[in-house]
């Protein structure tokens, strides 16, 4: 994919999530300075932008007042385009749109991020349209409670999701029970402008059970081919949900997939992580990247083309978490930086205490068994610098690529 140094001059988008490296390596693509805001300052965040903002708050969080007070100072800066949500944003962000003195968000409004987000809304315009979607119920629903799971509708990557029979697990008006249904988790990329979107296509989800959390988001392996009838159905159905919410630019669905069809989880109405597996196989169609294109559909209402049909290649993102608590090294850090199938790399003498991420591991390959293949060896190189034993991530690994 083409690679444009930013100048000095080009114009800066603020970047801001969880992790912000993706979406500040795809500016830098597009040739646009990136003023990335996060939680953990990897080396190939700073690396990709031309300014970086420390945001986090407890935990694995963003303190919204952290990160107020960065875009407000970002904002007096000269060129700024705005700033772009990513994923961690969700709790907040709404209320960040009536605020004065930040730059213009680039993406979707509060109205149709609550057309997507707010459960009694989103479930009651997908019954109407007939798209199939697991039950779901705004009250502690009889029947066993193994048959349930609670989900937090401002949540994301999986650790809003717990057992209903969980302590503590109630519906509140930020949640709701849905019914635990079978299939594969996957998902869909598209780009949404003007009633309408352009699916770029679909991904396997990976998931773990980490910490009594059931279905931690670990990674993902794209593009993958659809049964041709299962895949219409679902750009239909994206397309219906643009037409009556108005989402704008790049957007993902989680979706279940089984023999008989498909049921739909929900709508991230923000970029997605798997942004960067349709840059990896399929570049050449947006040689720019893909947050140019969030940025045409968002301030130009111009969508980008479609692949026409199959990758022929293969691509995989997969999060490695540390087991126990210690200080990346020099030496680690150094030698992640170097490998190609390392990303999100603690800077030297960061603490990365037990169950966080350590790092990101990727690979290219012609079919997803390959892929798998890599991303193990990929663990394996990051395990033997560390020198953490096998066996203490044997239950992610297996968990997630089940």
């Amino acid at each position: 994919m083409t690679q444009l140094a930013p100048s000095r001059s080009a114009p800066l988008i603020a970047v801001a999530g969880l992790s912000a490296r993706m979406l500040a390596q795809s500016a830098h693509r597009a040739g646009l300075r990136a003023a990335a805001l996060d939680i953990f300052g990897d080396r190939d965040t700073r690396a990709a932008s031309a300014l970086w903002f420390d945001v986090a708050g407890d935990g694995l969080a963003i303190d919204p007042d952290r990160l107020v007070d960065a875009l407000r100072r970002i904002a007096r800066l000269p060129r700024v385009a705005g700033w772009i949500a990513g994923s961690g944003t969700e709790p907040f962000v709404d209320e960040l749109a009536g605020l004065a003195g930040l730059p213009a968000l680039i993406g979707n409004g509060p109205e149709a991020r609550r057309a997507v987000r707010e459960p009694r809304r989103f479930f009651a315009l997908l019954d109407s349209l007939g798209v199939p979607h697991p039950a779901v119920s705004f009250e502690r629903p009889d029947g066993p409670a193994a048959d349930w799971l609670v989900k937090r509708a401002d949540g994301c990557g999986g650790t809003h999701i717990v057992p209903a029979g969980a302590a503590g697990a109630v519906a509140s008006p930020a949640s709701y029970f849905q019914r635990r249904t079978r299939g594969k988790p996957c998902s869909a990329l598209f780009v949404a402008a003007h009633g309408t979107a352009s699916v770029l296509g679909f991904a396997e989800e990976l998931n773990a059970s980490i910490d009594g959390l059931p279905f931690v988001h670990t990674g993902a392996i794209g593009p993958i081919e659809l049964p041709p009838r299962l895949g219409a159905q679902l750009r239909e159905a994206i397309g219906e949900i643009c037409r009556h919410t108005g989402l704008v630019g790049i957007n993902s669905c989680d979706f279940l997939l089984d023999d008989d069809g498909f049921s739909l989880l929900e709508i991230n109405a923000r970029p997605s992580a798997t942004m960067s597996l349709y840059e990896a196989v399929w570049g050449q169609y947006w040689p720019l990247g893909l947050l140019e294109c969030h940025l045409a559909a968002c301030m130009r209402g111009r969508l980008p083309s479609v692949p026409p049909g199959p990758a022929g290649q293969c691509a995989g993102q997969q999060v490695l978490f540390a087991p126990y608590a210690f200080n990346a090294s020099q030496t680690l850090s150094d030698a992640c930086l170097a490998d190609p199938g390392c990303r999100d790399i603690p800077m030297p003498g960061t603490h990365i205490a037990a169950g966080q991420p350590l790092c990101t591991v990727v690979a290219r390959a012609p079919t997803r068994q390959a892929v798998m293949h890599a991303l193990d060896q990929a663990h394996a190189r990051v395990l033997d610098r560390i020198d953490l034993p096998s066996r203490e991530f044997h239950h992610v690994l297996t968990a997630s690529q089940a």
